[in-house]
């Protein structure tokens, strides 16, 4: 008899995984302590809630992000399935309507027979012999976090992390905005506010002067690298964010015919256009100083912020001692770890790691071997980085194209470009990857 697997946590991670076993005939109950605990980041009570950005990346093969989304697409990842039904304006970037993908997930999960959703929090790592998914991504309950520690036989690691603000799309003045993308790249979807040099340098002033949520003496500083608050993007340079988020490059304004000096970007966070985001304003402002600098900002003056952007602690563990490149626990066989508890960074990511960790799963308790995935395609090669990084100075993972074995040097004619190359590593891992699937019935 197939033995139930017990998943703990329903974010983007678990609720893949579940969905993975369940649809290969495997039970799952799945363990979720929301709306019962609270993260104080979540907004809803449903499973599969992006809490952060709206956006799962671009779509260009030629971007990391979009080949993880293509091999996902061939190995049927059902949270991408659901989500492309809820795509909004974005360009050539993936973004969503959080809530209503959030809430299509929670139908998705309880409609299946194979699957047993509990509103509980997990407090205790389950007896050695039951199989397992950790899934409780970056926000994990501090009550289970030491219980792992148990498990792991050191500390968990940790950085800071933080959302951008949400803004009411009927408090905002448009007549000082324009539509466009960088490069004109898809629809004129994103909402620009320009700034002229002398604006542009007023903000940053205010921006780094304004006054931030504290934290312990002994934490400071501990942020992750690709997901700085804006103010501490700023702190680096008058000019940090001319070249960072906000930086203008492909944009022309229409109201001069000339490239701003910098511009912000608004980007459609819902399906009815209620709400924009801030793009890569991450931020630890006190609510108060947020609502006062950005209300600085052209057609932001009477700005009505449907979420101020928070800090929040993430947690997970050093996956190069703890796990191998299928995502199990070199110490426990029945225990996998998923999602950015287990060492990688980002929605797409976690969405990877979640599917790995289901289908390995699902071999694993049906008597078949366990098979990681080649090098060759971005999920292998990222879930081998991560199982065999130097674990000394481990951080969260974002799958990069270093992260690929390289292509044969050609023996003449032209070097191919940068984007060349990617393109030719992109085509590459998907066809390796589609013989794979085809050869081991993954």
């Amino acid at each position: 008899m197939i033995p139930t697997v017990q998943v703990i946590g329903a974010g983007l991670a678990g609720s893949e995984a579940a969905l993975q076993m369940a649809d290969r005939g495997v039970r799952v109950k799945l363990y979720e302590m929301r709306p019962e605990t609270g993260t104080g980041i979540h907004e809803t009570p449903f499973a599969g809630e992006m809490v952060c950005s709206n956006s799962l990346g671009s779509t260009e093969l030629h971007s990391a992000s979009g080949l993880l989304k293509a091999e996902l697409n061939l190995l049927g990842s059902r949270f991408l399935q659901s989500a492309a039904q809820f795509r909004v304006p974005a360009g050539s970037s993936f973004s969503v309507d959080r809530h209503q993908l959030a809430e299509n997930m929670e139908k998705c999960l309880a409609a299946h027979p194979a699957i047993e959703m509990i509103r509980e929090e997990t407090r205790e790592l389950p007896e050695a012999d039951a199989p397992v998914i950790v899934a409780t991504g970056p926000l994990t309950s501090p009550v289970f976090a030491r219980r792992l520690t148990r498990f792991t036989q050191r500390r968990h690691l940790f950085f800071y992390d933080a959302t951008s603000p949400i803004i009411r799309c009927d408090s905002i003045d448009s007549s000082r905005l324009f539509r466009g993308t960088r490069y004109d790249k898809g629809e004129a979807d994103f909402l620009n506010i320009p700034l002229d040099e002398k604006a542009y340098h007023e903000f940053v002033s205010n921006l780094v002067q304004a006054e931030t949520v504290a934290l312990p003496d002994f934490e400071k500083g501990i942020f992750f690298e690709a997901c700085l608050p804006v103010e501490e993007i700023a702190r680096r340079g008058p000019m940090s964010l001319a070249f960072g988020p906000l930086k203008p490059v492909g944009l022309k304004d229409p109201h001069t015919g000339n490239m701003p000096f910098a511009a912000i970007q608004l980007r459609q966070d819902d399906i009815r256009e209620s709400f924009y985001q801030m793009v890569g304003f991450q931020t630890r402002l006190k609510w108060g100083e947020q609502q006062r600098v950005f209300r600085t900002l052209p057609g932001l003056q009477n700005a009505e912020f449907e979420r101020f952007g928070r800090m929040h602690r993430n947690t997970y563990i050093n996956a190069p001692l703890i796990l191998d490149a299928t995502g199990r626990a070199r110490k426990r066989d029945s225990l996998f770890f998923a999602g950015q508890i287990s060492g990688v960074e980002g929605y797409v990511e976690s969405i990877c790691s979640g599917l790995l960790a289901g289908r390995q799963m699902a071999r694993y308790v049906t008597g078949r071997p366990l098979l990681p995935l080649p090098r060759e395609t971005a999920c292998g090669s990222l879930l081998d980085y991560v199982s065999s990084a130097d674990w000394k100075n481990f951080r969260p993972t974002k799958f990069s194209f270093g992260l690929l074995a390289p292509l044969d040097s050609p023996r003449e004619g032209r070097k191919p470009s940068k984007r060349e190359r990617k393109e030719q590593q992109a085509q590459r891992a998907l066809e390796i990857l589609d013989q794979w699937i085809r050869r081991e019935e993954f």
